[in-house]
This record gives structure tokens, sequence and C-alpha cells, in this order.
């Protein structure tokens, strides 16, 4: 499975190691080759002296380790439902799915992501340690820490005394960590069974200094933070001497300083006759200009999504997206002008304050869209508002499912009539990943049995009745700002005072 890989830095193939890691990816293999987060976590361990590491995922069919021989095992943990492909895979390798089950013969398991960074208290039973933050250094500590204990309790005792790591049980307090970006975060293993087939991922800049009242990936890496120019050309560089297909990431990419630059520099490098296919993570509607479409479209990208998040300026305004129509007009006449073939645009039901006034905004908005602009291909993508810890809106309840639902098929409807083809995730789904989102460690018993009624949707429901837990509780009830929040044990910044700031500001000036 893995004669496909090009690795673009040296192993160390130190086979006198005898302490075993195995790095698991809670999904299939060529959706983990397309992880930079999870690649990157690999190399930073796979060079380090006197280990050996090796790469698990769900579809794993014949592991080079025994697991008798693995002392250390780490999930990536990206997504509110990854738990149910954790516990497949504990269960796979007959490791003991909690903690207090596990004894020294048995690897200690690990995780790290932005779901356990946002709120481990819902599996806390179930590892023996958390990363909070960035990992990219901690990792390689927490490594050396278990390499050199003597046994599982005396390792659990160091790795609560650093900063960063969370262990269950005896940390009281979490500072998360905040990584400086000194170096280029790019894809260390190149494979053409990759879902983003030999595709060079190249982090740009982490963090989003537009701080949306709702969004996690914004404030849970804050401050943003760019990579320096010449490293980022250097990365380019090193990339383009293995494949011809790139790909620029980051939660707010366009707000580096030198975006422009990169894209001149790629559009000069393809007028000179190079094959350079380049992609990106959507833009921001005011990123939209034509030395950018330009280049896009000379890299191959036909087609991009722009997140407005509402079709109404007053709701845009109350979640802190501060984006006039006119500037979504300029930008989606620019996409046109300089040859792309359509844009998706990207938005959420159920935002707080939102009224039916917004919903016909956002038809309204669609139809002068789409009357402008004929021939133009245009699509809308909408999920439902989530409440996500260490955000101004995590003390905002969700809707009811029934008013999102009719939400939902209000926009399906009208949007249709245009003939705007429109995806919107599932309501139900959304409710169960804001229980998660904002659950306690009374979860625990509520995830394990869902995992073992199948993990289904009906399980969801059917364990909630079993353990008689009011998942409403977490999910749609509108919290005090004196409320005990699981999460606050976290140190992060910015801090509490900050973000009731922030929803006082938000929900209070622009209703």
């Amino acid at each position: 499975m893995k004669n496909k890989e090009l690795y673009l830095y040296e192993r160390k193939h130190n086979n006198l190691g005898d302490f075993v890691v195995w790095m698991a990816f809670p999904g299939i293999y060529s959706f983990s080759l397309s992880s930079l987060g999870y690649l990157w976590m690999f190399k930073t361990i796979d060079e380090i002296d006197g280990v050996q590491i090796e790469r698990i995922c769900s579809d794993t069919k014949s592991p080079k380790f025994r697991v008798k021989d693995v002392r250390l095992f780490g999930f990536s943990f990206s997504f509110d439902t990854d738990f149910l492909t954790i516990f497949s895979m504990l269960e796979k390798y007959k490791i003991p799915l909690k903690s207090c089950d596990r004894t020294n013969d048995e690897p200690l398991i690990f995780a790290g992501g932005p779901v356990v960074t946002a709120n481990p208290e819902p599996y806390k039973e179930f590892f023996d340690f958390f990363i909070i933050g960035d990992g990219e250094e901690v990792n390689a500590i927490a490594v050396e820490i278990c390499r050199t204990s003597k046994d599982r309790k005396e390792a659990l005792k160091r790795l609560s005394e650093i900063e960063g790591i969370y262990v269950p049980g005896l940390s009281q307090k979490v500072k998360k960590l905040t990584k400086k970006l000194t170096e280029c975060i790019y894809t260390p293993i190149i494979s053409e069974d990759a879902f983003f087939k030999n595709t060079f991922i190249i982090e740009m800049a982490r963090g989003c200094a537009n701080r949306c009242g709702f969004c996690l990936a914004s404030y849970l890496n804050l401050p943003l933070r760019c990579v320096p120019y010449e490293k980022l050309l250097k990365t380019i560089e090193l990339g383009l001497t293995y494949t011809n297909k790139i790909a620029l990431l980051g939660a707010q990419i366009s707000a580096h300083p030198h975006f422009h630059d990169i894209c001149s520099y790629i559009y000069n490098r393809i007028q000179a006759g190079e094959n350079i296919e380049m992609s990106v993570s959507s833009l921001r509607v005011d990123a939209i200009t034509p030395d950018v479409v330009k280049t896009l479209v000379a890299a191959g990208q036909r087609n991009s999504t722009l997140a407005i998040e509402a079709g109404s300026e007053r709701l845009r305004k109350t979640i802190n997206k501060n984006l006039s129509e006119e500037q979504i007009f300029n930008a989606v006449k620019i996409a046109r002008e300089n040859n792309l073939n359509g844009l998706k645009f990207y938005g959420m039901i159920g935002l707080p304050t939102e009224t039916q006034n917004d919903l016909e905004s956002t038809v309204k908005l669609a139809r002068e869209i789409k009357k402008i602009n004929k021939g133009f291909d245009l699509s809308f993508g909408f999920s439902s508002f989530v409440p996500k810890p260490n955000t101004p809106f995590q003390w905002c309840g969700r809707e009811n499912t029934k008013s999102l639902e009719e939400k939902a098929a209000y926009l399906k409807k009208e949007l249709h009539k245009l003939g705007i083809s429109t995806n919107i995730s599932s309501i139900k789904w959304d409710y169960w990943q804001a229980v998660l989102s904002r659950g306690d460690e009374s979860l625990n018993d509520f995830v394990l049995e869902v995992y073992k009624q199948g993990g289904k949707l009906g399980a969801f429901k059917s364990a909630a009745k079993k353990l008689n837990i009011d998942t409403d509780y977490f999910a749609t009830r509108n919290y005090a700002f004196t409320d005990k929040l699981p999460w606050d044990f976290i140190e992060i910044n910015p801090g509490k005072d900050f973000l009731i700031k922030e929803n006082n500001r938000l929900l209070t000036d622009f209703i």
C-alpha cells in the first residue's frame, strides 16, 4: 500500500530503537495522506532518535509492529464523531477502551487536535492524556517522557507537569500551546494514492484575525500568525521539485502580507511555461482581486468558495463578518470577468438573532447575483449553527431542530426556483455535534453507548434515552455568563472576560 510514498525528508531508519509509537488517523489511508497536521506530527516523531513510529489508519490491515510492542498510541481528533472510528480502532487491536481498564502491558493512548483542544471532557475516560493546542514541539517531549518512564503511573505524573498536556485526574489547569510560525509546515509525504493526488500542501498562515463570533477555527488559533515570505518561497520551491500540484492552506491566507506576491510568483512561473496547478482554501470576499483570480485560473482552478455566512448585512455585522453587499457583488464580477467558471457561497442558518427577514435577504441576494451574472455557475452550501467552546457564541443555545429544518426547507425551495443548487448539512447530525461540543464528563458513558449501538443517527437518541441524559441541556440551552463551563480549566487567550465583552458587543450592539 505504501510503496508509492515519496518522503520529502531524510528518515533516520534507526532500527536500534525499541520504543514503538503508533500514530493513528481515524479514517482511511488515502485521507490520511491529505491531512497536513497528521502527517507533520508523524514527521516530528519520526525524526527522534531511538523511536520507531508507524502510521495506522482505519483500513490498515497488516501493521509492521505487533500491538504488544507498541508503547504509545496517538490519535488525530479533528471532528466530533471521530470517537466512533477511534473506539473501533482500539477494539481492533484489543485495547480496552477506558483508560482505567488498561495495564502496563497496553500502550498509553493520547489524542490531539481541535476537538479535544476545545473541549476534551466528553472523552476524558478513554485517553491517558491530551495535547492541548499546537503540538509540534510538545509531542516530542511527550514521546521522550513516555520512553524514559519506568511505568504508566510515572509517565502520567511527569506528563501532567508539562505545559500543554492534560492528564485527566492529575491536571488541574492546562495552558493551551500557541506556537510561533517560524517554520513552514508542509506535506512531508507525497503520494498518488492520497485523496488529493500528488499534492504538496503548504500552511501559509494559522489563525484568523476576523474573529467571527461562532468560529472555533478563528478563536482556537489566535493570534493570526503568518509564515515569513522567504520561507514560503523556499518551501514552494521544495514542493515543485517533486510535484506540479500545490495547495495553500490557512483559515485566512489572504491576510498574509505577501499573499499577492505569492500569487504573482506562481503566475509568472506559469506564464514562463511551467505546468503548475495551485488551489487555495476558501477566500474571503474582500480578497477576490483580478490578480488572485488570474493566478487561480492559470493554475487550473475553475471554481472557488466564498464564505459569506449570512445573506443580510445586519446578521453579518452581528456575527462580526463585516462584508457589504457591494463587496459581494464586486467579488462575483471580478471572478466572472477573470474567467472563473463559478462560485459556491457558504452560509449558516440558525445564527443567533436570525429572523425570517435574514433568510429572505439570502434569497434576494442570490436572485440579484444570478440576474446580473447570467451563465455563471452559482451554488450555495449551508450548515446550521453549532455553539463552540472558546468563542463569543459559546453561551448561545442552538435553535430547535424543527425550526431549523423548516428554515432549511425554505432556502432549498426558494433557491431551487432560481435554478441554484443548494447543499444543506443534516440538521439532526448538527444537533448531536452541538451536544458533543458543549458536553461535560457525564457524556463519557453516552459516547461509549452510542458506539456500542452502531454510531448511526438513531444510536445517539437511543443512548441518551437509555442513560436518561437531557441532551437539550447541552445543545439548545442559553448559558449564563456565570455558569461554570466544562472547558474552563483550559487557559486560552483571549480569555473568558474578552469573550463575554465580544458577546455583549455583537448581540447587543447589532440586534
